[in-house]
């Protein structure tokens, strides 16, 4: 069930009747508007409910997130010792500040906002501190030779001074949850690069080709002191321009193709990229990466450009000699100083903060929603006559939702606030 965000206040988008799954959404998005204020409330409410189906009364216990426990000293003084760790940019404490940011637990997500909360505070008070990280984003076919390019590109740009990290999003099974995660196996030179920095994670089924937690890994890198950070997606597809609100640019890195080899490439991720590369300008494909560029070429032309400033660029090159990497580093220098010129810069990224705010809002709602005892005994038999085709599923929703918010809003009226 997809959820969109709302700017209606919680009392208009309430009064809305629930007669069909986008209403439902609209009063999930209003309600987590105000769950939170009482997130940390220890109290449990004991609600009397009618089961219909039954016809009998039924006390329940109404869950609410509890107040994380308290920590030990030891514990206070390790996660002190993570913070001062990562702002000095010691890669072993990096790893474990981003492994505490992707815990699943309620109490490694408190003290991993806190961690980032303060790590920033630190870091912004840095006099130095004018723009931070210049975070790129890349996504490309199978066989485009992502991890090739990443690591003769981050070779160029370490030899220049910079400091790099590469967030490696691997896919995770459907079935089993698993990740391989080669990537860095796949880049041993600049693995083993002091100035580098490579953390591969799994995706965890996350749609839009980057993991949950993307934004706050890519938010400790730079507080690391990491000058470049390169995110690199799970694959091409529609579902893969998430990370186009994460990072400054978008590249898109492609094989030599030729002609209705091109249609293989979603229209939707073609239209976020302000640099196409063309990669394996080598031996005897470069006739075919000069055909692709030219053609890749002629249709960005036909697209509307995302930004006034800018018009997306096509560059060819080989990861495997090294041809053409200055230039489109010299494509993203000029991209960036473009955007800082006409302040865009500044504004994509509010506009992104703004974007991630919700993106945890409707995910914490969405965990709420499935963690409620009273959803939980309706929902087996809900999709069970949903499959059977004895229920639409708008309506199903609309009674899952209703369900929900009847336990939410009754422990509101339980326990009035102070």
């Amino acid at each position: 069930m997809a959820i969109y965000c709302s700017v209606r206040s919680p009392v208009a988008t309430l009064r809305r009747s629930a007669t069909s799954v986008s209403d439902s959404a609209y009063k999930l998005t209003a309600l987590s508007s105000t769950l939170w204020r009482r997130s940390y409330s220890t109290n449990l409410n004991r609600l009397v409910t009618n089961n219909s189906r039954y016809n009998v009364e039924e006390e329940r216990t109404v869950p609410r997130f509890s107040e994380p426990k308290p920590m030990s000293e030891k514990r206070k003084e390790f996660l002190n010792k993570m913070l001062e760790g990562v702002l000095k940019g010691e890669r072993s404490w990096l790893s474990q500040a981003i492994t505490l940011v992707e815990s699943s637990v309620r109490d490694h997500r408190i003290q991993a906002q806190n961690l980032i909360s303060q790590a920033l505070e630190r870091h912004n008070a840095k006099k130095h501190i004018r723009r931070g990280a210049f975070r790129i984003g890349l996504s490309g076919p199978p066989g485009a030779g992502k991890s090739t390019f990443i690591e003769a590109f981050g070779s160029l740009l370490t030899d220049k001074g910079y400091k790099l990290a590469v967030l490696a999003v691997d896919p995770s099974s459907t079935r089993t949850g698993g990740s391989i995660l080669g990537d860095k196996t796949r880049m041993e030179k600049l693995t083993n690069n002091p100035n580098a920095y490579i953390r591969p994670s799994p995706s965890r089924c996350t749609l839009g080709g980057v993991a949950r937690n993307t934004t706050e890994a890519i938010a400790l890198c730079e507080v690391a002191g990491y000058d470049i950070i390169i995110v690199e997606t799970v694959g091409v597809g529609q579902s893969e321009t998430t990370v186009a609100d994460m990072v400054d640019l978008f590249c898109l890195l492609m094989p030599p193709a030729a002609g209705d080899e091109l249609q293989g490439i979603k229209r939707g991720i073609v239209e976020i990229a302000q640099v196409v590369l063309v990669n394996k300008a080598d031996g005897d494909l470069v006739p075919a990466a000069t055909r692709s560029t030219a053609e890749i070429r002629g249709a960005l032309k036909i697209l509307r450009p995302q930004s006034h400033n800018w018009k997306p660029k096509v560059q060819m090159l080989s990861s495997l000699t090294n041809t053409g990497l200055d230039k489109a580093w010299d494509i993203m220098v000029r991209f960036r100083s473009k955007m800082l010129e006409t302040g865009e810069w500044n504004q994509r990224r509010r506009q992104q903060n703004q974007v991630h705010m919700w993106s945890y809002v409707q995910a914490n709602t969405m965990e709420l929603l499935h963690a409620d005892p009273g959803v939980r005994q309706i929902l087996r038999d809900l999709e069970g006559r949903v499959m059977r085709g004895e229920v639409p599923a708008g309506s199903a929703a609309d009674q899952i939702v209703d369900k929900f918010l009847e336990s939410r809003i009754g422990e509101s009226v339980a326990t009035p606030e102070h």
